[in-house]
């Protein structure tokens, strides 16, 4: 079995998630305030939609990963997925950006259809993609750096988004944002199903479970609500992803309404996402000298308090922001790669312990609990905005105002430290990891003889 993977494979494999991020990104960054500002539907509406999606995630995530667990094709369990879904996934995301001549009631259903529809495909897509780096390799180390690759293409195209998107929908929708919104979904759609082309035929799985093993959904469900260390990093991700939701779901909202210009939040966003890019490469030096939990805990605390004071700066404090900004992406940065690579050695203390593998349910649950954290944050955004008296395109009351400047800041920044405590329980060592690694080795030359 190939240790080292190479920089074709690593860069094939990142641009799949560039082609996710393309689209994923825009839903974080710019849906909500599409529903609210331009397709006309009210803000306590949008966040009920986001957290309705998010329990039919508890029953579809996990089945989608049991369901790659199980497919059996000549390349593989998990790469056949990211074909399948490619075109799918391009055409719902121009869907969802198209604004149809209904009535509110109508366009509340068409939003529910198309939103939810468009999450199903995404998750038939990005489980079997996140699970297939838990596949490509048995190294620990190795695992990191291929998620570090995965991040940092992903944080290219969340800059894309950040910087393109604005000034594209001005371009195509010339004085129309609908079909600006819809014209420049259509161009990242495309690009999107061609980035997942790429990955398919660039990558290989190598970790195959042994072919004696049973496979009732049960008892993967109960070796994963027996594995405590992925319990935890579980946890850790609903808490994590609430802070992002809420954070980028009303950066919006806050250069619009609080700063005065919609325009200058591109640079807020993009030097985040470049603080987040530069962060990103230390993950590996760092996971060397103090191990993944330390690092990622580091993190995690250092990027909420950083959070924490952007609810300081004035309205014409806008640069404050901007560096305020670039430090929490920096601060974040190291934890991205690493929170995939622990989930792929949780993985891996499930075939140890229970002597069974099932990496597509491990990883499905825990992108269920990371997509219900953004659920949630969407959903709190959207009640907050109401709660505050946020009315769409218009001067906003104080009280407005101190909600989204709250949501930008505060709250997030919280929630953030808090998740960092979650990580004080998790037990997998590096050292432990490296046992385990060698036992299953062994295990596996023994299944093949």
């Amino acid at each position: 079995m190939e240790k080292v993977l190479s920089i074709k494979e690593k860069v094939g494999y990142g641009l799949g998630d560039f082609a996710a991020n393309i689209v994923f990104q825009t839903v974080m960054i710019f849906l909500m305030f599409y529903y609210t500002d331009i397709y006309g539907i009210p803000a306590a509406a949008v966040g009920t939609l986001f957290l309705i999606a998010r329990i039919w995630d508890a029953v579809n995530d996990p089945m989608m990963g049991a369901i790659a667990d199980r497919t059996k094709s000549k390349h593989g369990r998990f790469r056949p997925w990211i074909r399948w879904t490619a075109i799918p996934f391009g055409v719902l995301a121009v869907l969802m950006f198209t604004t149809p001549d209904f009535s509110e009631s109508g366009k509340i259903i068409y939003a529910y259809v198309t939103y939810i529809l468009m999450m199903m495909v995404y998750t038939a897509n990005n489980i079997p993609y996140g699970a297939l780096s838990g596949v490509m390799t048995a190294d620990s180390v190795e695992r990191t750096s291929l998620n570090s690759y995965r991040f940092v293409f992903g944080q290219s195209a969340a800059i894309m988004v950040q910087a393109a998107t604005l000034p594209l929908i001005a371009y195509f929708g010339a004085g129309d944002k609908a079909l600006g919104y819809q014209l420049t979904m259509a161009l990242f759609a495309a690009i999107a199903v061609g980035m997942f082309y790429v990955t398919f035929f660039t990558t290989k799985e190598r970790i195959e479970p042994r072919k004696t093993q049973a496979t009732p959904l049960k008892e993967d469900l109960k070796d994963l609500l027996q594995n405590r260390p992925w319990m935890i990093l579980f946890l850790m991700g609903l808490v994590t992803f609430i802070f992002l939701s809420l954070r980028i779901a009303v950066g919006l909202y806050y250069f619009k309404y609080y700063v005065g210009d919609e325009n200058l939040f591109s640079m807020f966003a993009v030097l985040g996402t470049i603080g987040l890019i530069i962060g990103i490469p230390l993950s590996k030096p760092l996971t060397k000298k103090f191990g993944k939990r330390n690092t990622y805990i580091a993190s995690n605390i250092l990027s909420g308090l950083a959070v924490i004071t952007l609810f300081l700066p004035s309205p014409n404090q806008y640069i404050v922001a901007y560096i305020i900004s670039a430090l929490v992406g920096f601060f974040n940065g190291p934890g991205v790669p690493i929170l995939w690579a622990m989930y792929a050695d949780t993985a891996d203390y499930s075939e140890w312990r229970f002597k069974r593998r099932a990496t597509g349910i491990v990883f499905s649950a825990a992108t269920f609990g990371q997509k219900f954290g953004w659920g949630i944050g969407g959903a709190i955004t959207g009640w907050l905005l109401t709660l505050f008296h946020y009315v769409p395109n218009s001067t906003q009351t104080p009280e407005a105002i101190f909600g989204i400047k709250l949501m930008l800041s505060i709250i997030p920044g919280i929630l953030m430290v808090l998740s960092a405590g979650l990580l004080f329980f998790y037990k997998l060592s590096e050292s432990f990891m490296e046992e385990i690694q060698v036992e299953l080795a062994n295990r596996r030359k023994e299944y093949d003889t």
